[in-house]
């Protein structure tokens, strides 16, 4: 006899901005974020007999999204993220589970005059931060926070070679080429027993998301990279080192390849090699490297 084995639904893409105002300053703060609200428990009736009473209706979730947006701050997104799942847990009996992702866009304060100007602001790039928040019954609140689309170029200090050599390949090996990256990381945090030890905690996650974007940086500019594998690898092992209450630090970072052109056919032009200064962008396809490190 066929059961309901897994089920969960909820509101997906609900936009929310939020403006902070510092009377005493003049000065605002903006956040932009995509929130996802997803709930699991006792809902299987929903399902096998059309017994709505057991369903938070999905509109319900993005009004609560935004009463709870008015009723406590949304930075760090984790906060929020934990306080709203949280809430669809306490609130509600019958759910045991509530999944709650949030994507948060880059708003940068401008500078003016040689000053930040206290209520305007640009879209830096299409960087994001994540956030996954879930809590669940019984057992407390994960929280997984991270960064995306972080795209990133250096023109050289990268080198690929010693790799498998077979009947199959064809690339050459490089000690000197142009590396680029989105950068997708995460870090998952121990889990937290109660929404009060994410509030005690708070500060630590705006610090290390900081670090983390600090370290990625840093190593992609200054590591003289052996490999994605290996710089990758660095990474992770700093933010450990950098945040004992995280776990788990996970990279993906595709290949944006940047392939020569050789310009030889007209007049001896050359572009190859240490001469190349000409290279033609590709899309796909593209390497793809990822890795998890634990504590």
């Amino acid at each position: 006899m066929p059961k309901v084995s897994a089920a969960r639904y909820g509101k997906d893409n609900i936009r929310l901005y939020k403006v902070d105002r510092d009377e005493a300053t003049k000065t605002h703060t903006v956040y932009e974020m995509v929130v996802c609200v997803l709930l699991e428990g006792e809902i299987e009736t929903s399902y096998t007999e059309a017994d709505n009473s057991v369903v938070v209706a999905t509109d319900s979730m993005k009004q609560t999204t935004y009463i709870m947006a008015k009723q406590h701050p949304v930075n760090p997104p984790e906060l929020f993220g934990a306080t709203l799942a949280s809430h669809f847990v306490e609130k509600y009996k019958h759910i045991h589970t509530a999944h709650v992702n949030i994507i948060q866009h880059r708003w940068t304060r401008m500078e003016v005059e040689g000053k930040p100007h206290p209520h305007s602001f640009y879209r830096d790039g299409a960087e994001k931060r994540i956030v996954q928040a879930d809590a669940i019954e019984g057992k407390g609140i994960e929280i997984r926070s991270g960064l995306s689309d972080l795209l990133v170029l250096k023109s050289t200090g990268s080198q690929f070679h010693s790799f498998v050599r077979d009947e199959y390949t064809l690339l050459p090996e490089v000690y000197d080429r142009i590396l680029s990256t989105s950068v997708d990381a995460g870090w998952k945090w121990a889990i937290f027993p109660d929404l009060a030890a994410v509030e005690k905690d708070a500060a630590k996650f705006n610090e290390t998301h900081a670090k983390a974007r600090e370290i990625t940086f840093r190593l992609f500019a200054l590591e003289e990279s052996p490999s994605v594998q290996n710089t990758m690898y660095k990474m992770c092992e700093e933010i450990l080192a950098a945040q004992p209450m995280v776990n788990d630090v996970d990279y993906s970072l595709p290949n944006k390849h940047y392939f020569e052109i050789d310009l030889s056919w007209h007049k001896g032009l050359k572009n190859t090699g240490k001469d190349a200064e000409v290279y033609a962008p590709q899309s796909d396809p593209n390497g793809l490297i990822k890795c998890t490190v634990s504590r």
